[in-house]
């Protein structure tokens, strides 16, 4: 049996960045220069208040909204995962990159910081569909990353925008749409 896998970019830090890596070319280093470049007048943001903000904009786009809107002043890498088809599950050759990026984390200039995971879905389903898919994509990576990588959950957050922030606004349904974004939220309190 085949399985087509969806491929997912996940996105930590400046979302326009050019800063684009693939799994094969992801390094520790390139991590945590691109994690640990946070600004210290950095914008602190609610978690909940995105939570709620996704759930009652479904249709209506989240990048404008002023705690959405936040997120983009924040640091960014693109990198590949790859999810298993209809499914949450990681593909086996993407849990090398997550690794990758729970070593960075681990390391002692980023240890002290917390991240937010955000899911994000092209717009081939439904609206709410793809906020759901999203929101349990961001908890795969959360979970991965919390529990066979043993990154502390105290520094994970997770929130789907589905697809409400498409990174090819022109394209919706494009799978380049489809990503998990890690922010680097600030220092740990």
């Amino acid at each position: 049996m085949i399985v087509h896998g969806h491929r997912i970019s996940l996105v930590l830090g400046l979302l326009m960045a050019p800063c684009i890596g693939f799994a094969q070319q992801l390094d520790n280093t390139q991590i945590m220069t691109t994690l640990g470049q946070v600004k210290a007048a950095a914008p602190a943001v609610d978690v909940a208040l995105l939570v709620e903000e996704a759930n009652a904009n479904v249709g209506k786009g989240v990048a404008t909204l002023p705690n959405w809107n936040k997120l983009s002043e924040l640091s960014q890498l693109i990198v590949e995962i790859d999810f298993e088809n209809n499914s949450t599950a990681i593909e086996p050759k993407s849990y090398r990159t997550v690794g990758l990026i729970a070593d960075a984390l681990h390391h002692p200039d980023l240890f002290r910081y917390k991240f937010l995971i955000v899911g994000h879905s092209s717009a081939t389903g439904t609206a709410k569909h793809n906020l759901e898919l999203s929101q349990k994509l961001a908890d795969a990576i959360n979970e991965a990353l919390s529990t066979t990588f043993a990154v502390s959950p105290d520094r994970l957050f997770s929130v789907g925008a589905g697809e409400e922030w498409p990174i090819d606004p022109g394209h919706p349904e494009s799978s380049d749409n489809r990503r998990v974004q890690l922010i680097n939220l600030g220092l740990l309190k």
